[in-house]
């Protein structure tokens, strides 16, 4: 009797999981190793008469694989193995919670950090009456700690703060930080004292005492390629499998309407409206919402990437995920990543996702837009923002320019 190939199904759970496996783009290689570690799972679990799902987590799954002794050199796995070990049986316990199956929580939560009564105040205020972002929130809030802590370094109380005292912590973060960085610390810092101020727990304005590194804005204008380098990049991809099909689409999102990694990222399936050709996106510091027209080119990436591309058994809404399972939505560090690998590709000096969105702007102001709509588009409250795109766009200068006196 023939021997059954290693990644043939055995029984009817293993022949829906690697249907679930194919569908997510698992390789027949991948699949046969990950199937070998995982009927010795459930194998270990049968002959002792025990669910199998009762230990699929990863604390039980370490467990197992402590305990395996290996079969060729009879003797415990290497840290290679046990690695291989616990991504097989985490697959397995993705693909069965896609096929609807109850499973324990793989890696439970860590308890959310409860902040002190003082700075949990101080973060509703910042979100209830001046409403910024909550990555701002947490910003401010981490300075707030680190203010505290010099403070009981000192011995101070919060009642008792001292003007030198705000100079010798302003002083601390230059010895350590850029100026740039300790500018927006001490915005922060402005912040909570005058919180403490509006409650009452301070008696005196403290803010107006915070002095910071002046930082010109026209010292460092925003980096931006031309034209020819953006397009560069974009032929950089090839687009032969799924992964580039799906950077691509990233990458011509970032190019043609200046979006920020954090938008792309963000950007659902609801939020394409293919009948109506327009795209709605959501500002993450802001939250303002902004309709984007659907652009042919930007249609067929897309299109193309969620035919070809994106896992069709992910249950998340959001666009851009990863291949591996569980299908997570992809963060800005990876498409951060994504943009310097094919500006590497592309002998291009090494440049961040934010350099795409710096190059849209100038673009749009050197083909002659109002400053003021490429800031609405872009998702700035303030039309100053705009002024370090305006001087970096050459050809509106050159335009511009007054002729030389002889």
């Amino acid at each position: 009797m023939a021997r059954l190939p290693t990644w043939m199904p055995r029984d009817a759970r293993e022949k829906a999981v690697i249907a679930t496996w194919r569908a997510s783009g698992l390789r027949v290689g991948t699949i046969a190793g990950y199937l070998g570690w995982i009927r010795r799972w459930r194998w270990h679990w049968l002959a002792r008469g025990i669910d199998e799902l009762r230990y699929l987590t990863l604390a039980g799954v370490v467990e197992f694989a402590s305990t395996i002794i290996g079969r060729r050199h009879r003797r415990r796995l290497t840290t290679m193995c046990r690695a291989s070990v616990r991504n097989s049986l985490h697959a397995w316990s993705c693909a069965l919670q896609t096929l609807g199956v109850t499973v324990p929580c793989w890696r439970p939560s860590p308890p959310k950090r409860r902040l002190p009564p003082l700075l949990d105040e101080y973060a509703e205020y910042r979100r209830a009456h001046r409403g910024v972002a909550v990555g701002t929130v947490r910003r401010d809030v981490a300075i707030a700690v680190k203010f505290l802590a010099f403070l009981r370094s000192l011995d101070r109380t919060i009642a008792a703060v001292r003007l030198a005292d705000i100079d010798t912590f302003v002083d601390g973060m230059l010895e350590r930080l850029s100026r740039s960085t300790v500018a927006d610390q001490c915005s922060s810092l402005r912040e909570f004292l005058r919180f403490l101020r509006a409650t009452g727990r301070v008696r005196h304005d403290l803010a107006t005492a915070v002095v910071g590194p002046r930082v010109h804005v026209s010292a460092r204008p925003p980096r931006a390629l031309p034209w020819a380098d953006v397009r560069r990049i974009l032929h950089a991809v090839s687009r032969r499998d799924r992964r580039e099909i799906r950077d691509y689409a990233i990458l011509l999102l970032l190019a043609s309407y200046g979006m920020g990694a954090a938008e792309v990222t963000r950007l659902r399936l609801d939020d394409i409206d293919w009948t109506c050709k327009l795209l709605h996106v959501r500002r993450p510091k802001t939250g303002v919402p902004t309709e984007l027209p659907l652009l042919p080119a930007i249609a067929r990436a897309l299109a193309s990437y969620l035919r070809r591309g994106r896992p069709r058994c992910a249950a998340a809404r959001t666009v851009f995920l990863t291949f591996s399972m569980p299908h997570r939505p992809l963060t800005s560090t990876a498409v951060w990543h994504r943009v310097r690998k094919y500006a590497r590709r592309a002998d291009i000096a090494a440049v961040g996702s934010h350099v795409f969105r710096h190059s849209h702007a100038t673009r749009q102001v050197d083909l002659g837009a109002s400053p003021k709509i490429v800031g609405d588009i872009l998702g700035h409250r303030r039309p100053s923002s705009m002024s370090a795109y305006v001087r970096v766009a050459l050809r509106r200068l050159r335009a511009i320019a007054l002729p030389v006196p002889r």
